[in-house]
């Protein structure tokens, strides 16, 4: 491998794919003294679909039989953004042939299969990296520095929601996310997956949780077509079961002593993607809403009397994390970005010589929370997360 340059070979090529795709198409534009990732080629089931991608998204090449990546020298990292169900096999075979590793959250659909995953990537002595792009906003990556540098004191309170609405209506076809064995859950593993991470980034491990969830649709017409978070279905198609939550709540304890509250939920009619978060402490509070990306709400306890109240940040300034690369001081960058800044670490990654962050390890972490809270829903009761 060229230090300066990483091969990609990808496999997935629709909404997450495409995102991919942007991050390592500009990556060199913005961020020159990174390694180059070099879009060697793509995979995907249709033939049609993966070349029409892979012009379009500006690929070298296209390949529909994912084990065709392994089997070439030009190629130095997987990208896996397929399906959750497919995640384990890949990342398994790729390990094994000595590639490294990119893989779309969840990490798996199990806990033990997420560990499984982490023992061969470690025993395969390969670099490893897990897609929770949220943490790579720049309001986010300053509300971790005033926790770090405990501007906010000790932290008391986290609370996150991640409201959608793309499933409201019952009549939305059973698109794979609203099946288990595909998706291994729904809002919880999908949506609440990145406020847990965001949770382990901000604020630290949980130690123990209690939780609730429902399905309101039980049954939905069956797919024509699906892409991305849209699909296309008739009432008069059979219909299938829905095998996964449509909303999930619960508390938390930190192991710092802090408190969580944590709600997930595709039912949330008239919010788009609103991922966002609280932190409160001893010295003051943030505020992020994703639909607001490049702002952060901050509170100091120590302003004065006459003065005090929740501040906009604005992001967007050289002071602030990646900003520098981009435009003026108030021009605004968006979702994308979080992925251009995702690939920057994992390039940086190899030209360091380190594991990228967040990684296998933070995916194994992640999904034991999501099953303690599963056991909990269960079982009705609190449950340690060191239980599992």
């Amino acid at each position: 491998m060229n230090e300066k340059r990483v091969s990609i070979g990808m496999v997935g090529y629709k909404f997450m794919g495409k995102a991919h795709s942007h991050a390592y198409r500009d990556l060199p534009m913005f961020f020159p003294g990174a390694p180059a990732p070099v879009m060697t080629a793509i995979c995907g089931r249709s033939v049609q679909g993966v070349a029409r991608a892979a012009k379009q998204y500006g690929w070298d090449g296209y390949v529909t039989d994912w084990r065709e990546l392994l089997e070439r020298d030009d190629i130095d990292l997987i990208d896996i953004n397929a399906p959750s169900d497919a995640h384990k096999e890949i990342a398994l075979a790729a390990a094994k042939a000595g590639k490294h590793l990119f893989c779309e959250k969840p990490l798996a659909l199990t806990l033990a299969d997420s560990r499984e995953m982490l023992k061969a990537a470690e025993a395969a002595g390969v670099k490893h990296m897990i897609g929770f792009n949220y943490r790579f906003a720049p309001a986010v990556q300053l509300a971790k520095k005033l926790v770090t540098e405990g501007r906010l004191g000790r932290i008391y309170h986290f609370r996150a929601w991640f409201l959608q609405d793309w499933i409201v209506d019952p009549e939305f076809p059973l698109v794979w996310r609203l099946q288990k064995e595909v998706a291994g859950s729904g809002s919880h593993g999908d949506l609440g997956a990145h406020l847990i991470d965001l949770a382990h980034f901000l604020v630290g491990e949980l130690s123990e949780v209690i939780g609730m969830s429902e399905t309101f649709v039980k049954e939905r017409p069956l797919p024509e077509s699906m892409e991305g978070l849209s699909a296309k279905g008739s009432k008069d198609a059979p219909r299938g079961q829905v095998t996964v939550d449509d909303a999930t709540l619960f508390l938390a304890r930190f192991a710092s002593g802090a408190l969580g509250s944590f709600e997930a939920t595709r039912f949330a009619p008239g919010h788009r993607c609103t991922n966002s978060f609280e932190i409160n402490g001893s010295k003051g509070s943030v505020k992020f809403d994703f639909e607001r990306m490049n702002e952060l709400q901050v509170y100091f306890t120590e302003d004065g009397e006459d003065v005090q109240g929740f501040r906009r940040v604005l992001a967007t300034d050289p002071a602030h994390a990646y900003s520098d690369a981009w435009w003026p001081p108030g021009h605004t960058i968006g979702y994308e970005h979080t992925f251009i800044h995702e690939v920057l670490e994992l390039m940086q990654a190899f030209e360091e010589n380190r594991q990228p962050v967040p990684n296998f390890t933070d995916g194994v972490k992640c999904q034991q929370v999501l099953e303690a809270v599963e056991l909990s829903v269960r079982e009705r009761r609190w449950v340690r997360v060191d239980e599992l």
